[in-house]
């Protein structure tokens, strides 16, 4: 157990990633799966994200799959990480979340991006276009007025049963996502990898802009990482390069592929550029033994002041998944349970 863990929540975001050999209806069912693994382990929220037509990810309809996972489970947290707010009508979402927390009280988050379609032909499918991220204010002040019941965007419309409830909102970070948390008084949920410095500088601003609003009285920080836990660094490094390699190929041939064994993936040929990618996607992840990534976490939590960590690890072995979940578990003290399902 690790004493200066004990104090930082620890979270699940799962983007129900397609393992080769398995199909999509099988990455679904392994993400309901593992939240249910999730809240034995006592992990405190269990996320789930949006991806539309990307071959290697099952997770489209986020609202759709946190029901199902809200089902299966009976004390953890469930939301989404994100529902992406430019792709959908505020109006929609708040009867979305109404839905979800009228059926599950008190156990649902509602996590939104404002990121777009991944593609030009994605976009124009859900009748939207790359600009329309740049609305993602206005929209959120008219989704979060569904629930107070003073939105202004269309007066005399309600979203029923969402008006008069508090499902807590939160912003994924990306571009100006960060003032716009601040703005609107709402948590910010902002990723460790890639330039550190500039997440600890966002996240700075965030804190300097925040409002407190009937949202959140104070500024609340999830930071999200990739973490692996394993009995060496080298096991622990392993686990991260299905992913990685799934990335670097999607940023070389415009395909997210189902994720492969390590091995055969550390013995490919690759091409300098597939090379360079695959390492940068490693850049800014934390692995190692129990005790480094205790010592990783550890500094990483200090220097951002965050009040809860997203763990996002993804690999092909889902036994080797959750033992890597279940280690870190153990190092923030959080108590197993006996699963409460099935």
């Amino acid at each position: 157990m690790n004493a200066a863990l004990q104090t930082t929540r620890l979270s699940i975001l799962d983007r129900s990633l397609i393992r080769r050999g398995h199909d999509h209806t099988q990455a679904l069912r392994d993400t309901v799966r593992f939240a249910q693994e999730a809240e034995a382990l006592g992990y405190h929220r269990f996320w789930v994200s949006e991806h539309h037509g990307v071959p290697g990810v099952a997770g489209s309809a986020p609202t759709v799959l946190a029901a199902a996972v809200a089902a299966a489970t009976s004390r953890i947290r469930i939301g989404t990480g994100g529902v992406m707010l430019p792709n959908h009508r505020p109006l929609v979402v708040a009867e979305q979340f109404g839905v979800l927390e009228s059926l599950y009280p008190g156990r649902i988050d509602m996590g939104l991006g404002r990121s777009v379609g991944f593609t030009g032909g994605i976009r124009r499918a859900l009748g939207h276009d790359k600009h329309d991220a740049e609305g993602f204010g206005d929209q959120l002040a008219e989704l979060l007025g569904y629930f107070t019941g003073d939105q202004k965007a269309h007066p005399g419309v309600h979203a029923f049963p969402a008006e008069g409830l508090r499902v807590p909102a939160y912003v994924l970070a990306t571009g100006a996502g960060a003032d716009i948390a601040a703005e609107h008084g709402l948590p910010l949920v902002i990723a460790a990898a890639g330039d550190r410095e500039r997440t600890l500088q966002a996240i700075t601003r965030y804190r300097g802009l925040f409002r407190p609003s009937a949202w959140s009285a104070r500024p609340y920080v999830v930071v999200a990482a990739n973490i692996a836990v394993a009995e060496t660094a080298e096991r622990a490094r392993r686990l991260q390069v299905p992913e990685a390699w799934a990335t670097a190929f999607s940023r070389t041939h415009g395909v997210f592929p189902p994720l492969a064994p390590a091995g055969e993936i550390l013995a490919m040929d690759m091409t300098d550029r597939e090379r360079a990618l695959f390492e940068e996607a490693l850049r800014g992840q934390i692995h190692g033994t129990p005790d480094e990534v205790a010592a990783a976490v550890r500094e990483l939590v200090e220097r951002s002041g965050a009040d809860e960590v997203l763990v996002t690890m993804n690999t092909f072995d889902h036994g080797e998944r959750l033992d890597s979940y279940r280690r870190l578990a153990r190092l923030a003290g959080a108590p197993e349970r006996r699963p409460a399902y099935g």
